[in-house]
């Protein structure tokens, strides 16, 4: 990447901004945490971009590897730079909306940061715990606070080996080692490749009976793959690693989280969603139904919430009615497996009672203050990867696009999220 190697105080206010939000949003750290303004110009931030305008953005900066589909013009742009990340995509070429969010004022100040570097993206390759004494974030000893909070390299500013390229797939390989809180050291290799769908592999992923020629589509699925490449195993004793995927896209006011939920007792499934992330998220931000949790995606008030493996199902998405587009991820959830690692920022009592789905509304951290974007982020995690050597865990997840009418629209929500376009439309009246 162009960057320059400056550490320490940043010429972008927006950095120290970052770095606060950024590491609250992805702990579950519930630390009230001081958050200093941004001085992001508010034009820039409420630019909608097409997909072409910001590849020719990001193209001054890194290297973007293209995937097309030329079925139903769809692209999505990836970059190895930034971990094999997708930084955005497309469901009509390079006239199309742009569906990733893009931190431009962090590319325009060719810095690099210390503790986190926050270029956005739209599915970036994570791993976790966060917090914790098995944690990778904290070096042995270190107090769970601001300061001492650092993102691995690994994830954050490193690239990753382009291993094979074609107008549909691209396959990145990375070998390291991290050492957790408590002293262990993993060595492992990486393995992600991601290809975009066809139209027709979008409707038997998504196994839904019919994908009308009417609606714009792009899909692509990640492949994510962790090997225990040295001699000692990976076990609960001296902490575990989890694949973990993170996507941030672009706000709108009429933006609402659907997440469908395991229906049960709560004394033997547990608390339907975890929304005390940031203090409990109000009434009139998360509704939970009969059957799925409704978040809303506006941008305008900072929210986290989570679901348990108990509670989650396979799927999550949300849906912009103003502008007609479903976006939907899917993961491949194991069976009957509850051990999900646990990113609280203390030393933990049940270190594998973690989540597997999580959802994000950036928001104003504090009276006064910017937002990071705004945008929305959207989840999922594999189980803590219990590996001898030579042994493999993978995470798959899949996002879709899909835009269209609310009429050809409605019978696709209703399939896979088991509610109506109206029950979206009208869950906070």
């Amino acid at each position: 990447m162009k960057v320059n190697k400056r550490f320490g105080v940043s010429k972008v206010v927006i950095v120290a901004c970052q770095l606060l939000l950024l590491a609250a949003c992805n702990s579950k750290n519930k630390s009230k945490i001081s958050i200093l303004n941004q001085t992001v110009n508010k034009e820039e931030q409420m630019e909608k971009n097409s997909y072409g305008d910001d590849v020719s953005f990001m193209k001054d900066y890194i290297q973007v590897i293209e995937l097309k589909e030329d079925s139903n013009q769809s692209k999505v742009a990836v970059a190895a730079a930034l971990q094999g990340r997708v930084m955005t995509s497309s469901a009509f070429g390079d006239e199309g909306r742009s569906y990733g969010w893009i931190n431009k004022a962090l590319f325009k100040s060719k810095d690099t940061l210390e503790h986190i570097n926050v270029f956005g993206g739209e599915e970036r390759f994570w791993l976790g715990p966060e917090g914790g004494q098995y944690s990778i974030f904290f070096k042995k000893g270190a107090e769970f606070t601001l300061k001492d909070w650092y993102t691995p390299k690994l994830i954050d500013l490193e690239p990753f080996d382009i291993k094979k390229v074609s107008q549909t797939s691209a396959t990145f390989t990375k070998t390291a080692s991290l050492k957790n809180y408590s002293g262990f050291q993993f060595d492992m290799e990486i393995k992600r490749e991601v290809s975009i769908l066809s139209k027709e592999a979008i409707q038997k992923k998504l196994g839904i009976s019919e994908l009308s020629n009417q609606l714009k589509t792009v899909a692509y699925q990640t492949t994510n793959t962790l090997t225990n490449i040295g001699k000692k195993p990976w076990k609960k004793e001296t902490g575990l690693l989890s694949i973990w995927m993170l996507g941030m896209f672009n706000h709108s006011p009429s933006t609402t989280i659907v997440i469908p939920f395991i229906q049960g007792d709560e004394t033997e499934l547990g608390a339907v969603v975890n929304d005390a992330y940031f203090g409990k998220v109000p009434s009139d931000r998360l509704v939970v139904k009969d059957s799925a949790i409704f978040f809303k995606g506006d941008g305008e008030y900072r929210g986290k919430i989570g679901l348990t493996p108990m509670r989650a199902k396979d799927i999550a998405g949300s849906y912009d009615s103003a502008n007609g587009i479903l976006t939907i991820v899917k993961y491949n959830k194991p069976k009957n497996v509850t051990d999900y690692v646990n990113s609280m920022w203390e030393i933990q009592q049940e270190p594998f009672s973690g989540d597997v789905i999580n959802a994000y509304n950036d928001g104003a951290p504090e009276p006064r203050a910017e937002p990071l974007g705004p945008f929305y982020e959207l989840e999922t995690s594999s189980p803590a990867l219990v590996l001898k050597p030579g042994e493999s865990g993978t995470h798959i997840q899949t996002t879709f696009h899909i835009e269209g009418d609310e009429a050809t629209l409605n019978p696709i929500v209703q399939e896979l999220f088991d509610v109506t376009i109206n029950d979206i439309k009208t869950a906070f009246n």
